[in-house]
């Protein structure tokens, strides 16, 4: 029995390279909420790390995000720090505990991930990948091939976004520019959905 395997079979797919500790990324939550309603799983949303040097709490929260992926809350605990994003900056890594137990998380296991650094291969394998491919801000957009910067304004990056998803779900994504960069001496790392 043959199971589709081809690209073609699977939903386009969004990376929203991001950073937890990012007011700007917490602005693009309602266009990624948006996205997320109007497609559905037509749309394969991905979240990806993109810790920027200049919030300290940023990798951290990048691993704790991962630990809550790992018990099934990825999404709803990468909304729940942007919402508290002054606050991190202020109080560190206890926010990011503090999160994991609100929303019914094993918030000793997300401690303990923060300590061991379980989940910091994957962190760098995206923030390596991100360099590869341009990123150089978050929140920055990769669909079809394109990288949209939201860094610097998120003014028309949602039409943008469903007009390169569609054009991709119509079945005349063929015609899209190639891959930007080259990830190719990257090490790949199973995508995760938020």
């Amino acid at each position: 029995m043959d199971q589709p395997s081809s690209a073609a079979s699977r939903p386009p797919v969004l990376e929203v390279w991001c950073e937890l500790q990012c007011p700007d990324c917490r602005s693009a939550l309602d266009d990624v909420r948006a996205l997320r309603e109007k497609y559905g799983d037509a749309l394969d949303i991905q979240l990806r790390h993109f810790p920027l040097p200049k919030h300290a709490h940023a990798l951290a929260a990048a691993q704790a995000y991962e630990e809550a992926y790992a018990q099934g809350s990825g999404w709803p605990y990468a909304e729940a720090v942007l919402a508290r994003v002054e606050e991190l900056d202020r109080r560190g890594e206890a926010v990011l505990v503090e999160v994991a137990r609100e929303l019914g998380l094993d918030a000793d296991e997300v401690d303990t991930a923060l300590i061991d650094g379980r989940h910091l291969l994957v962190v760098d394998s995206d923030e390596a990948e991100g360099k590869a491919i341009g990123v150089t801000g978050t929140p920055t957009y990769v669909i079809g091939g394109e990288r949209l910067d939201g860094g610097k304004s998120q003014e028309g990056l949602r039409e943008r976004i469903v007009a390169i998803a569609d054009r991709l779900l119509s079945g005349s994504g063929a015609a899209a520019p190639a891959p930007v960069g080259d990830a190719s001496q990257v090490c790949e790392v199973p995508r995760r959905k938020p």
